[in-house]
């Protein structure tokens, strides 16, 4: 059920959309950067792991 906005209604309404795209929008960069941040995180972990395996018979 909405309430009668009268001649306000467009500027809530508006005000209402813009916000949830900017919602929805800040939510979506944070998975892609998050994504992103695991794929980074995950080299960087296989590049340790086969350096670790390649020096265990080096001084």
């Amino acid at each position: 059920m909405m309430p009668d906005l009268g001649k306000y209604a467009v500027a809530v309404l508006s005000s209402y959309g813009v916000t949830l795209a900017l919602l929805a929008g800040l939510v979506g960069l944070t998975l892609l950067r998050g994504a992103r941040v695991r794929r980074q995180l995950d080299a960087v972990e296989q590049r340790r792991g086969e350096k670790q395996r390649g020096d265990n018979g080096q001084t």
